[in-house]
């Protein structure tokens, strides 16, 4: 075997080796970022109800109707005035025939004189009685614009009431489901980004990883070295024995990107050191060139 295809196979399995150990990296933090995913999703919270608590405002409604009454009700005829006016008509009867006996007036003039003074006596007490029904009847419009001011007040209050306790749970209602989707989002966003790089460094792995088995199956080709190292293999059993008595084992490596299946060789901490060469990661290699021992598949 020429020194050349020596140095080459053993940068490629080198190679091959730094891709393995990329492979292991992009791994891990393939596995980091899914659970990170994970952990974002089993601990989302259930949705949120932002209508919970709310109360219901009708008792807030009262019935003004006991403020009302009819100001009409309790009008009264202006008697006063009536008898007022008998009172008069008696009283000027009586002068009346007074003066025709004082006076010896004839009976027409007596008559003439109390109907006078009977029509003087009825209008001030028909003027009396209108006056005395006007002021009932303004009294009792004035009693009914008060009342209904006062409900009108009343009711504008209640209706300012009611409407702000309705403002403030639609605005605490309208602040929990605010707040519920801004959190929604937030998880969503951070599960999309660890499943983009969960996705990246998978896609990374295992791009280093064909590269790792192309790397050292071709330096193996390429040269008579490989991975010997007692650390690196599992189902270790003796075989045989080479002319040297060099002992020959069957075995499989622990991780297969050294390859799978079942390999024939030697043990690097068994034969000769001038065949040994040490890897940059510590592991032993083997140059089967200066052995008598072939390593192969079985």
């Amino acid at each position: 075997m020429t020194g050349g295809g020596f140095i080459q196979g053993g940068m490629q399995i080198m190679a091959g080796m730094d891709a393995m150990f990329m492979n292991q990296g992009a791994q891990e933090k393939a596995d980091a970022a899914r659970n990170a995913m994970n952990a974002i999703i089993e601990g989302r919270g259930d949705p949120v109800d932002p209508y919970t608590g709310h109360a219901d405002l009708s008792g807030m409604a009262t019935d003004l109707s006991n403020n009302m009454n009819n100001p009409l009700a309790n009008l009264q005829v202006a008697t006063q005035a009536a008898e007022m006016q008998a009172e008069e008509a008696d009283l000027a009867l009586a002068n009346t025939l007074d003066t025709l006996r004082a006076t010896g007036t004839g009976a027409g003039g007596a008559t003439a004189l109390a109907q006078a003074a009977l029509q003087s006596k009825k209008g001030v007490s028909a003027n009396i009685e209108q006056q005395e029904a006007a002021n009932t009847k303004l009294r009792a419009q004035g009693e009914a614009n008060l009342q209904a001011r006062v409900t009108a007040e009343q009711m504008r209050i209640q209706g300012i009431n009611i409407g702000e306790g309705q403002r403030i749970q639609e605005a605490r209602a309208a602040g929990k489901a605010f707040t519920a989707q801004m959190q929604e989002e937030r998880w969503n966003n951070q599960i999309a980004y660890h499943r983009q790089q969960a996705n990246l460094w998978q896609e990374a792995a295992g791009l280093a990883g064909a590269d790792a088995t192309a790397n050292i199956i071709n330096g193996i080709g390429t040269m008579a070295m490989a991975f010997s190292d007692r650390r690196l293999k599992q189902n270790i059993k003796l075989i045989g024995y080479s002319p040297s008595g060099l002992k020959i084992y069957a075995f499989e490596y622990i991780n297969k990107i050294f390859g799978e299946g079942l390999y024939q060789g030697v043990m690097s901490d068994e034969i000769p050191q001038v065949a040994v060469a040490k890897h940059i990661d510590g592991y032993d290699m083997v140059d089967y060139s200066k052995i008598d021992v072939k390593f192969k598949r079985i």
